[in-house]
């Protein structure tokens, strides 16, 4: 019997860059490295307008324990530290850099012992470098690193899943850096103790399979490289663990941890590898660029801070009948107004949809033929959440389960009136967050 999980659905893949290496992109002229990258507290910035700066060097200071630096991706002068236009789809304070010099990839000496480094030294030398969860939740990597002892954990997942339609560049770096990954793993299980080590592909992807497979062998070959059938969202943490091991994350705010378990995606394991090994900050990543609205879909390895037209540029251009530029996958992925907004840590993706693939259908009633409810991965009602959120309901949403979502858009996909299911759903999730977050602080003003 395969490992998979329950509910889910399986959108066309679209790979169409499964089969193109990955090629390094120049330097940025103007780099635009947002301060906040992450889940939790923006950093402070440690420079000013005319400051020159090397590449790799601390633009932030941390803003707490949740919050990680980001750094320079070039070498040059601040022309301004301010807002700028942000992936999230608002302005975003940004340390803006007019390079004179790219600066090499920032990589320090070797540590001769890395490979020895303890459980403190890993989480310090992640949280220097400013690594963030690279699967798309962003969330500090050193954070994730540091479990309670009163919560140990015992498996190690690694994430290659990818299964969102279209993205390639995790696909890509298994291929690539499949040594990195498995070391990077190695470290990540050092860090929390862990016993068993589990890497998670899917079986669309046999060579990353196979790759994987004989850098565990060479390197570590206690560590168990599984193949699973394609389903979306497989790359769900809580979908994974479940596939993997059987075992259920009760809903929010429970994590991972609190069955065992740590999901880290194979990105951040070469960045880990990368921080621990040579302290080398994350200042670029691997993007897939791509759909119906490129010229020449590619996968590239881009500076943090690159606006997205270059990426694009890099990739032929848009095609004459370019119409929507997404910043990630089509499922959950999110639309963007500008195409100068930069690549920041957790952009997996970059896609453009020409004018046919772009069309969305109007809205119909819902006719209660409960396929959101088959698909859905954690077992809710969407169209019943949904419609709460529309009437503003947002008690009677929260009871329902609003915050369990994970706004994997499996229900929007599947319904044949297409309703925008996960966008009602995810304004609700947010407001009753926001409520949440006012009533708090107005009970700690009338403490």
């Amino acid at each position: 019997m395969k490992k998979t999980f329950r509910g889910g659905t399986h959108p066309p893949e679209f790979k169409l860059t499964a089969g193109i290496g990955s090629r390094a992109l120049p330097a940025p002229e103007m780099a635009y490295v947002p301060i906040q990258q992450h889940i939790g507290a923006p950093g402070k910035p440690l420079v000013r307008k005319k400051d020159e700066v090397t590449v790799g060097q601390p633009l932030t200071e941390p803003g707490g324990f949740v919050s990680v630096p980001a750094h320079a991706p070039v070498s040059g002068k601040v022309k301004d530290v301010g807002p700028y236009p942000n992936p999230v789809g608002r302005e975003m304070l940004t340390v803006i850099i007019e390079a004179d010099d790219d600066g090499g990839d920032a990589k320090g000496e070797e540590d001769a012992d890395w490979a020895d480094a303890s459980a403190e030294e890993i989480r310090a030398r992640v949280r220097d470098a400013g690594i963030a969860g690279m699967g798309g939740a962003a969330f500090p990597t050193h954070v994730k690193l540091s479990p309670p002892e009163n919560k140990p954990v015992d498996t190690v997942i690694i994430n290659g899943a990818e299964c969102e339609p279209y993205l390639t560049s995790d696909h890509r770096l298994m291929l690539e850096r499949s040594d990195d990954i498995i070391r990077g793993a190695l470290l990540v299980r050092r860090a929390v103790g862990a016993n068993r080590l589990l890497v998670a592909v899917e079986d669309n992807k046999p060579d990353a399979h196979s790759a994987l497979k004989k850098a565990a062998k060479s390197i570590d070959p206690g560590i168990q490289v599984e193949m699973l059938p394609v389903k979306y969202p497989q790359g769900a943490e809580k979908q994974l663990i479940n596939a993997l091991t059987g075992r259920e994350v009760p809903p929010p705010p429970a994590l991972p941890m609190d069955v065992g378990c740590l999901v880290q995606n194979v990105g951040s394991c070469v960045a880990i590898c990368e921080a621990v090994r040579w302290r080398k900050p994350l200042i670029e990543r691997y993007v897939t660029v791509t759909g119906s609205g490129i010229n020449e879909p590619a996968n590239v390895i881009a500076k943090i801070g690159t606006p997205l037209a270059e990426l694009v540029e890099a990739a032929g251009g848009y095609t004459d009948d370019a119409a929507k530029l997404i910043l990630g996958g089509p499922m959950m992925g999110m639309a963007q107004w500008t195409d100068a907004v930069p690549v920041i840590k957790g952009t997996s993706g970059v896609l453009v949809l020409n004018r046919a693939d772009a069309a969305v259908a109007a809205e119909q009633p819902c006719i209660g033929c409960g396929r959101c409810v088959n698909v859905c991965p954690v077992f809710l009602l969407p169209t019943n959440i949904a419609r709460l959120s529309e009437l503003e309901m947002w008690k009677d949403a929260e009871a329902m389960g609003v915050l369990e979502c994970i706004e994997c858009g499996s229900c929007t996909y599947v319904c044949p009136s297409h309703r925008i299911l996960v966008q009602h759903i995810r304004f609700g999730k947010a407001t009753v967050i926001a409520e949440k977050r006012k009533a708090k602080q107005k009970a700690e003003k009338a403490a």
